[in-house]
């Protein structure tokens, strides 16, 4: 018994045609790129490889801001106030070896290759005031003040002698206290002057020590009856 299996159909052979025809049926509009940014492209890359820098070696010099200097031209590069010569070899500038500034020098410029000192200071200051060299002053009444040529002030201060008494007193206008009334020395709570015997009492005679005017006097007491001395 024969029985009929159904035939398989095979498929055409595909062409190499037909595959192209499949790629770019697969290819979107939106995928492809503009011909004019291709055009852009190849001609920046072509401007690129045509670039040509120039060569001032031996002809000139160029300095940091890209200006060109003819050979034997003097010219400063940059912020330096000192110059320099375009040589074949290149920038040939000046190094000089700069003075120092004096220490007082209250004003500076740099108009040329070196900083120049255009004003020293010629005063002192003391205390909040200004004086010229070789001035003298008193800044008070125990004060001798001179303002030195290094701009320094020099001062001495007065050394005052020991009062020779027990009530000194300090006038306007000076450095040491005085007695006004003389040396003295106490007799107990009295002040008495130097020099002679004094009655304190009816009963007592008192002496300050002869320049130990800060001893206590030295004092006599004698009898005395009723307040009144039997002597």
């Amino acid at each position: 018994m024969w029985i009929s299996m159904p035939r398989r159909r095979m498929g055409l052979p595909l062409t190499p045609a037909f595959v192209l025809l499949l790629a770019l049926s697969a290819v979107s509009p939106a995928s492809v790129g503009n011909p004019e940014d291709y055009a852009a492209d190849e001609a920046e890359r072509t401007a690129g490889e045509n670039i040509v820098f120039d060569d001032y070696r031996g002809k000139g010099c160029v300095d940091d801001s890209g200006f060109v200097y003819k050979l034997g031209e003097r010219f400063y590069p940059g912020h330096s106030n000192c110059p320099c010569v375009c040589t074949e070899d290149g920038p040939v500038c000046d190094q000089p070896e700069c003075p120092k500034l004096h220490p007082k020098c209250t004003k500076v410029e740099h108009n040329g290759c070196c900083p120049e000192c255009k004003e020293v200071k010629n005063f002192c200051e003391y205390r909040g005031k200004t004086y010229k060299i070789l001035e003298e002053f008193k800044p008070s009444p125990c004060e001798w003040c001179r303002c030195e040529p290094n701009n320094e002030v020099h001062c001495v201060v007065s050394d005052c002698a020991v009062p020779e008494c027990v009530n000194p007193v300090y006038e306007p206008e000076q450095c040491c206290p005085i007695c006004k009334n003389g040396p003295n020395c106490f007799a107990g709570t009295t002040i008495i002057p130097a020099g002679i015997e004094v009655k304190v009492d009816d009963c007592t005679i008192c002496r300050c020590h002869n320049g130990d005017w800060w001893k206590p006097a030295q004092c006599l007491r004698r009898e005395c009856l009723n307040g009144q001395s039997l002597s």
